[in-house]
């Protein structure tokens, strides 16, 4: 498949062109359940219950479980609704649940539920209903396929604003540092944490963690589709899930060369290949979005220097993210 491209169709049918372990990182955001109506008689999210949309968003996942590689990691933003019926599979006005009902899912599947994430939105749509609070977050689920996975945490670490962790901090270091460092599994016993303290530091050299709280403004599109997510989201997520550079032999992730940032030694200085492979080749680490929409996941992906590939079963919609990309392009070349 040909890095940078759009392909129309159903996503259940094109996934089968994709080669097994072909891709790092998947960042998407599939149709909602019972939401909106994207105008095509295949669309997903306009099942009759939320276990049915539950059901056909597993078969998905069963096919990005293939095409991701054992290091990838899988960001899904879902959001819930309201039943207006019990045959959606909640009593009427419930929560259908559905992003709770697709983690257990996936579970299921095998895959591994790292994170459930808050995307808090500080601008929420205004709601009418005053029988319950107005809604205004959306879920966003880390899955990944095997505890040892590619993360890059240092990549979207919140600079710090404790005067003395200032001085510590490397003013040459551009922000933010792509350290391509695997990690995964194992016991966090704030180790690091305890060390800080003990020299008189309230945080991390680079900046704290952001946390599974993500406080990220909505963001406004003039084309026909109207669920975009903002650009600040994929953009987190592709930094921390996606490396800059995979070697073309082993397929493992380039990293950052240590550097002495204050006291400590991190991952800031020049990329280099994490392996011993001769000639060191390697490519730009891949971002598939299965769900395209208006491209926004591209355009995070092209901002950081990944390649990206992306499936919409809309052809108009896919247009619309063509051009959109191309204008991005234009006005930044």
């Amino acid at each position: 498949m040909n890095p940078n491209t759009i392909t129309v169709g159903d996503v259940r049918e094109v996934l089968d062109l994709y080669a097994d372990a072909s891709v790092d990182c998947i960042v998407t955001s599939p149709p909602y359940v019972g939401l909106r109506d994207y105008g095509h008689p295949d669309q997903l999210g306009a099942e009759q219950s939320v276990d049915d949309w539950v059901k056909n968003l597993r078969l998905v996942a069963q096919g990005l479980q293939r095409v991701l590689t054992p290091s990838g990691s899988l960001w899904l933003n879902v959001g819930d609704s309201y039943s207006a019926h019990p045959r959606e599979g909640a009593a009427r006005k419930s929560l259908l649940l559905g992003p709770q009902r697709l983690a257990l899912a996936l579970a299921d599947e095998n895959w591994l539920v790292r994170n459930v994430l808050v995307w808090a939105k500080p601008n929420p749509m205004p709601s009418s209903v005053t029988d319950r609070l107005s809604t205004t977050y959306e879920t966003v689920l880390l899955l990944v396929r095997s505890p040892t996975y590619y993360f890059d945490l240092d990549a979207i670490r919140i600079a710090p604003v404790d005067k003395r962790m200032r001085a510590h901090r490397k003013t040459t270091v551009g922000y933010p540092p792509v350290s391509a460092v695997p990690v995964g599994g194992g016991v966090d016993r704030n180790l690091g944490l305890d060390v800080m303290k003990r020299r008189g530091l309230s945080a991390h050299p680079l900046g704290k963690s952001p946390g599974d709280v993500w406080t990220i403004p909505t963001a406004g599109y003039k084309g026909a589709h109207f669920a975009t997510y903002p650009l600040a989201l994929p953009e987190r997520a592709i930094l921390a899930g996606c490396p800059e550079r995979v070697c073309t032999t082993c397929g493992s992730a380039w990293r950052r060369a240590q550097e002495r940032v204050g006291n400590r030694l991190l991952r800031t200085g020049a990329l280099q290949a994490g392996c011993s492979c001769p000639g060191s080749p390697w490519r730009p680490g891949i971002v598939l979005d299965p769900f395209m929409g208006s491209g926004t996941t591209a355009l995070a992906a092209q901002k950081h220097r990944r390649n990206w590939l992306g499936i919409e079963l809309n052809p108009d919609y896919a247009e619309q993210a063509r051009s959109r990309i191309a204008q991005h392009n234009n006005i930044t070349e």
